[in-house]
């Protein structure tokens, strides 16, 4: 049996061949100088490439280096959460494989949890190596989510953060589908705080989320953390409704001034049919969505199934979810 490290370093690998030995020193360069003890939770997220074998040899030299090997992709959230549900460290923090969160800013996260706070937050102050496209729609969607979510979720943030052990608890029995784990911290409560930050720009392999993923992950997000869109059916039905109640009238004192060929012929009827059942459609998939995510949960599937491990300890596993 060894002891119970005080941190647990979460990171989701996909396809991060070449980056996950970088990672992997650079994190134990970070943690060693703490002198504590600590692990490193390596959740393999169905790689195609070599990034198991580099963890892999990772995990031979080292006993801290922990794997969760997925039996498919099963996405970057759903990952993290394996991270999670496999830590068992007194605080869990949360990286991403390709080093664009630089591994130094951990430190910076400890001194704040040991000043009390539960939830320590890495704030993007700068983006390095992104186009001016992926930063103006980031700065966007941070700010309708801030917006329109239900919970505070802080701006520019990622998944990039420290959390303490009753935190990680709490996220542990959250088990929805659709995930949005910043959203879901900021739901949790606690102490939080946040540090800034400069992102790197990445150096090897190329971005886990395009233009197509990042559209879904926006989605997620309102769905899971609002009912914004549905309330704006409503809005919208109202403002239908009374353009139209408001348009008898004046169309009827048009008749009358200018003559019945006045707004004569099939093209308006045609055009208001149109515009109405674009809405009609519009509601009716958003809607669906929202029942689409109900059906999702009732399924009961598990988030994830697990291929196989490294290095974990089995007494230490019991929160995960079981194939």
């Amino acid at each position: 049996m060894t002891a119970r490290p005080m941190y647990s370093i979460v990171a989701p690998v996909y396809n991060e061949e070449g980056n996950v030995p970088r990672l992997v020193s650079e994190v134990a360069r970070v943690m060693e100088s703490t002198n504590e003890p600590w692990e490193l939770i390596l959740v393999n997220d169905g790689s195609r490439d070599k990034s198991l074998d580099e963890m892999r040899a990772e995990a031979a030299r080292n006993p801290r280096i922990k794997i969760v090997n997925f039996a498919r992709n099963f996405g970057h959230q759903v990952a993290v959460t394996a991270g999670i549900d496999f830590a068992t460290g007194r605080a869990v923090v949360l990286i991403d494989a390709d080093l664009q969160d630089p591994p130094e800013v951990i430190l910076e996260m400890i001194e704040r949890w040991k000043a009390g706070y539960e939830v320590v937050y890495a704030v993007r102050s700068e983006r390095k190596g992104e186009s001016w496209f992926k930063r103006a729609t980031a700065k966007l969607f941070y700010r309708v989510i801030y917006r329109i979510t239900d919970v505070h979720i802080p701006l520019d943030t990622g998944d990039f953060r420290l959390m303490d052990e009753r935190v990680a608890h709490v996220l542990r029995t959250m088990r929805e589908h659709n995930r949005f784990i910043r959203g879901m911290t900021s739901w949790v409560g606690f102490r939080q705080t946040g540090v800034q930050y400069v992102r790197e720009a990445r150096t090897i392999g190329e971005t886990k989320y395009p233009l197509r993923k990042m559209m879904r992950f926006a989605w997620d997000a309102v769905t899971g953390f609002s009912f914004f869109p549905l309330q704006v059916m409503i809005y919208v039905s109202l403002a239908l409704g009374l353009l139209a109640v408001l348009a008898i009238p004046i169309i009827a004192l048009l008749r009358i001034s200018l003559g019945p060929d006045f707004f004569g012929g099939q093209a308006t009827t045609i055009v208001v049919l149109l515009l109405i059942g674009s809405f009609q459609l519009f509601f009716l998939f958003v809607l669906g969505q929202y029942v689409a995510r109900i059906y999702d949960e009732t399924r009961g599937r598990p988030l994830y199934v697990v291929a196989s491990t490294e290095n974990v300890e089995p007494d230490k596993d019991s929160g995960r979810d079981q194939p």
